[in-house]
């Protein structure tokens, strides 16, 4: 949707920014499809290609130009802060949602004429996110009026005796979306613009540990010669989570009598390393394929069917195509909803052909079940701006 919008603004100029994973994905499709429209991809990552877009941009004797280069390149790009940009189009949008980061200050400084904003999960189910996205479309609202008229919310007193803003809801979502499509904003789900087959969810539950329970009470453990302390509210809910992830035997039982259900091929979500030294061992006599801080190797993943892809959420959850398996195991779940709406969709997307299964594996009774219930908030705030609003409001 976003090329055939680009297109066919026929802009001279255009520039898109995306994920340095989606680099090649993006200048192969515009080639692939559009190589009879006149079309000209320019890899901005590489110098010699940039100096060319730039000089006879300059000049102005490009004609349906696309300039494509990654979110963490663009700013070191200063050739690009004085070109008149027809059309720019950001893929992932959410990636400049605090307006304080270079990326994002240099981004919005940009000149352009047309603006496409795409993002799978615009707002994370948080609406005071969307503010750099709106200051883009040109909605000038300040971000204290923002919070005034769009958040329900009240100060909060931490344990460690700060104040913060505590976010009870929204209100007026009517009206913020009205003003939002004024400027632009079109919000489609997958599903209204192309025929994905069902997803189906279930959960896994498994017993927490009394290791678990005697630390909730204490704050403090001795497990497999490691010495946990929850001394802040942040370190106690980190080791409440691993002690519901790879320190809990029941979890690692469970997840080994998943795999070896199935000889299909498999994507298991994580979040730490002691997580994904464990799994693997696991589950060694299968092929892996892994995507983590520490980088990626996709062979297994391509070239075998029962393969098993191991993605640690900050690496992997966004811009991955894994749409070859259909079956996904959430290890531990993420905090960030962001992450996790974005997580579902690796499989769930164009080219995918058979049902999605998702496998969520949990501890009853434990900080489990309250990241979910916070991440199905989250979601449901997100779904709010996909309902037809009401005009009169």
């Amino acid at each position: 949707m976003g090329a055939e919008k680009l297109t066919k603004l026929r802009s001279p100029v255009n520039l898109l920014i995306c994920q340095k994973s989606k680099i090649d994905d993006w200048i192969n499709h515009f080639k692939t499809y559009y190589w009879n429209k006149g079309v000209t991809v320019y890899n901005l990552t590489k110098k010699q290609d940039l100096e060319v877009f730039v000089t006879n941009a300059t000049i102005k004797v490009l004609n349906n130009a696309i300039g494509i280069i990654n979110y963490e390149l663009t700013f070191r790009r200063n050739q690009l802060k004085n070109l008149n940009i027809g059309t720019l189009m950001l893929d992932e949008s959410s990636l400049i949602q605090n307006e304080k980061i270079k990326r994002a200050k240099f981004i919005t400084r940009l000149n352009h004429e047309n603006l496409i904003l795409l993002s799978g999960t615009p707002t994370a189910g948080k609406y005071e996110k969307l503010l750099t996205q709106i200051h883009l479309l040109g909605w000038n609202i300040s971000e204290k009026l923002f919070w005034n008229h769009y958040v329900d919310w009240e100060w909060d007193e931490t344990e460690d005796g700060f104040f913060r803003k505590k976010i009870l809801g929204y209100k007026n979502v009517d009206r913020l979306k009205a003003k939002l499509r004024q400027h632009g904003a079109v919000f489609l789900k997958s599903e209204e613009v192309i025929d994905l087959p069902e997803q189906i969810f279930t959960k896994v539950m498994v017993p927490v540990s009394k290791e678990y329970r005697k630390f909730m009470k204490s704050r403090i453990i001795i497990i497999e010669d490691k010495e946990l302390v929850g001394d802040t509210p942040l370190t106690k809910r980190l080791y409440a989570r691993m002690l519901c992830g790879h320190y809990n035997q029941d979890k690692l039982e469970a997840f080994k009598d998943l795999v070896d259900s199935t000889e299909d091929r498999l994507i298991v979500f994580y979040n730490f390393n002691d997580e994904l030294n464990i799994l693997t061992k696991l589950v060694q006599d299968r092929p892996i394929s892994f995507i983590n801080g520490s980088g990626r190797s996709m062979y297994a993943y391509e070239t075998e069917n029962n393969s098993i892809t191991f993605v640690q959420y900050q690496a992997g959850a966004m811009g991955i195509n894994l749409q070859k398996a259909n079956k996904v195991i959430y290890f531990t779940l993420p905090q960030s909803s962001e992450l996790f709406e974005q997580s579902k969709k690796r499989v769930h997307r164009i080219g995918q052909t058979q049902r999605c299964f998702y496998y969520y594996l949990m501890c009853s009774g434990s900080v489990e079940e309250d990241i979910l219930t916070n991440l199905e908030l989250r979601r449901d705030y997100t779904d709010l701006l996909f309902q037809k609003y009401d005009a009169k409001n």
